[in-house]
């Protein structure tokens, strides 16, 4: 499984190359395939906040990497270095709340500055510690990818529906993808009859992007209207609802693209499957529960215009990105770690625990 998953890599969101990140604006697929090059800490930020890299691992990979380009215009500027790149981690901090893996690789990146020793070179290291972020995000993926079409397998052996939400392949992270890897792995191994996507508004990641790779594959996909999902359910043989994360609490409680939650709700209702995928990076347990985890709401122009259009005036509009599923309707969470089934605060405190299993 593991050497066909490599061989089907096609797609890629972020280089690191002649000294610069380059990212694939995922604003303006699947219509055009532009890169861009950034060179400073500020730069990456904005790409993060404008959403020309997003997904959380992906959206770590890049702050990883920007805190490598603010530390080399730091020590060329001179002075104290060190406190000046403080400026950058914060700059590249506030670019998105609530994904954690954001957070994560900014502390990893911070750990290693601190073991700097003397004489090292701190750019080579810290080069290596966001390569090192970037290959693990990777390795987690293949993982992931098959202990999650093992629990395809052994719950229901033959062909099966699927159901996905918003994007979670290559394009939001540093290798395959977390929920979208799954289903990659188990199309490879022959479990996937379909794949229905929904479209998710309103930057129509599912359409724009989720369509795009699975299509690009050759994996049967039907794109949907967000609000189809409980009808398809009910009428399509729907056997998984598999979506990624973009934090997990203690308790187990996921934050996700807005309108994972009514997913959680409908799988429940008619006997679905449900399954996250996240690297362990996603989880935080320094927050008890999901009421814990702070929600982005963007502008609300992005409901209120379509192709820079007005379609609603004299109207304000409610634009949160993500929502918040209890741990109680979720049957799995799966890592590079392990599997979690009907996750709880002991389950994930013990998950945790353990070594990676790569």
């Amino acid at each position: 499984m593991r050497e066909q998953l490599l061989a089907a890599e096609k797609v890629k969101a972020i280089e690191w190359r002649d000294g610069a990140l380059h990212l694939l604006d995922q604003r303006v697929l699947p219509f055009e395939e532009l890169w861009h090059a950034y060179g400073s800490a500020v730069a990456v930020a904005e790409a993060i906040r404008a959403m020309v890299v997003r997904g959380a691992p992906a959206i770590g990979i890049s702050a990883a990497y920007g805190v490598v380009l603010g530390a080399r215009a730091r020590l060329a500027a001179g002075g104290d270095w060190r406190e000046a790149l403080e400026e950058d981690f914060q700059v590249l901090a506030d670019s998105r709340p609530t994904a954690v893996n954001l957070f994560w690789a900014l502390n990893r990146m911070r750990e290693r500055l601190a073991r700097l020793k003397d004489g090292e070179d701190p750019l080579l290291a810290l080069e290596a510690e966001a390569h090192g972020i970037h290959q693990s995000d990777r390795e987690a993926n293949l993982t992931m990818a098959q202990l999650g079409v093992e629990l395809i397998r052994k719950h229901q052996g033959n062909q099966q529906n699927l159901l996905t939400h918003c994007n979670t392949g290559a394009l939001a992270t540093g290798g395959f993808g977390t929920a979208l890897g799954v289903i990659r792995a188990a199309h490879l191994d022959g479990l996937v009859e379909r794949v229905y996507a929904d479209e998710t508004r309103p930057w129509l990641q599912g359409s724009r992007l989720t369509a795009w790779e699975l299509a690009n594959e050759g994996i049967p996909v039907s794109l949907n209207a967000d609000s189809a999902a409980a009808h398809l359910m009910k009428t399509k043989g729907i056997t998984w609802v598999i979506v990624g994360a973009d934090r997990i609490t203690a308790n187990g409680d996921v934050a996700n693209k807005i309108g994972t939650y009514q997913l959680a709700v409908n799988a429940m209702h008619h006997g679905v499957r449900f399954m996250v995928v996240a690297p362990s990076s996603t989880i935080d347990m320094a927050l008890e529960s999901g009421e814990d985890i702070p929600i982005e709401e963007r502008d609300g122009v992005e409901l209120l215009e379509v192709g820079g259009k007005r379609v609603a005036s004299g109207v304000e509009a409610v634009n949160p990105v993500f929502d918040v599923t209890p741990a109680d309707l979720i049957d799995f969470i799966v890592t590079e770690k392990g599997v979690v089934e009907r996750p709880d605060a002991a389950k994930m405190a013990k998950l945790m625990c353990r070594k990676r299993l790569h």
